[in-house]
């Protein structure tokens, strides 16, 4: 009985096989011969497994540069910030000002609140009359992130954070997001005026959010820092309240345009 080579297979077969294959290993697999190799290659490949995976529906029809990093982006895209609705205290978070009576975590509405637009977030940060700045360092090669990927396609790095006064209180809230090199250098820059919101206010959220796109090569880490204090100067946790803060890796396309650096700051409330 003769023997029978898989690669005698048709190839939209084998394109249907790899299909099935782990994509981490795929790559492995491009070592094997040539004609693996350049079907793995096939952007239309990565399309299918994009489409099995959920990343895409079948009417989608927006256009995508490179299939196969699409796929791994969306493979690897989550909140990269760990415990981003203190859920868990303050573990995670680097304290870097605790002045006043210190940084604090609070249960939703909270006294002279409101409730969080997303009924799953049930905790927040709360801050003092004096400077409170806590922040997180994340590293994107530890995140799966390799520098490849970071320096030739750059995919668009989306950060977004929330805050709220209380009713009663003033306050003054600031955020400053930084694209970070392996030797600590900064190479883009997210840093708005504070926001200031006087006594007597709704207490509503608000939401903050930047997209860095088209970034200098280099970047391996990013720094998360927020927080702010109360204009009262009053004893207590009557500073900002933050939550729910994100920063997230995403593909570019056409649906997900990135603004220009020029216009760093989008406000939502």
């Amino acid at each position: 009985m003769a023997l029978f080579s898989i690669n005698e297979l048709p190839e939209n077969f084998l394109l249907e096989v790899f299909t099935h294959v782990p994509a981490r290993h795929l790559l492995r697999c491009r070592r094997v011969c040539s004609l693996w190799r350049d079907l793995i290659d096939v952007q239309s490949l990565w399309k299918r497994k994009s489409l099995r995976k959920g990343f895409i529906t079948k009417d989608w029809n927006e256009p995508v540069a490179n299939w196969k990093i699409f796929f791994f982006l969306c493979s690897l895209r989550r909140n990269l910030l760990r415990n981003p609705c203190a859920e868990d205290d303050m573990t995670s978070w680097q304290i870097d000002f605790n002045g006043g009576n210190q940084w604090k975590v609070e249960t939703l509405p909270g006294a002279h609140g409101t409730d969080f637009p997303d009924s799953k977030v049930k905790k927040y940060f709360v801050t003092s009359f004096a400077l409170c700045l806590k922040s997180q360092l994340v590293d994107l090669k530890a995140e799966g992130y390799w520098e490849e990927l970071l320096d030739t396609f750059r995919p668009d790095i989306v950060v977004k954070d929330w805050f709220a006064a209380r009713a009663d209180c003033g306050c003054t809230y600031s955020i400053r997001v930084q694209l970070v090199s392996a030797d600590y250098i900064a190479l883009a820059s997210f840093e708005p005026p504070p926001v200031t919101i006087d006594q007597w206010n709704d207490a509503r959220w608000r939401e903050v959010s930047h997209t860095f796109s088209d970034y200098p090569p280099g970047v391996r880490h990013i720094l998360f820092q927020h927080g702010g204090n109360d204009t009262q100067y009053w004893a207590g946790w009557y500073g900002p309240r933050v939550t729910n803060s994100s920063i997230i890796i995403s593909p570019k396309t056409a649906r997900n345009p990135a603004p220009s650096s020029a216009q760093p700051e989008t406000m939502r409330e």
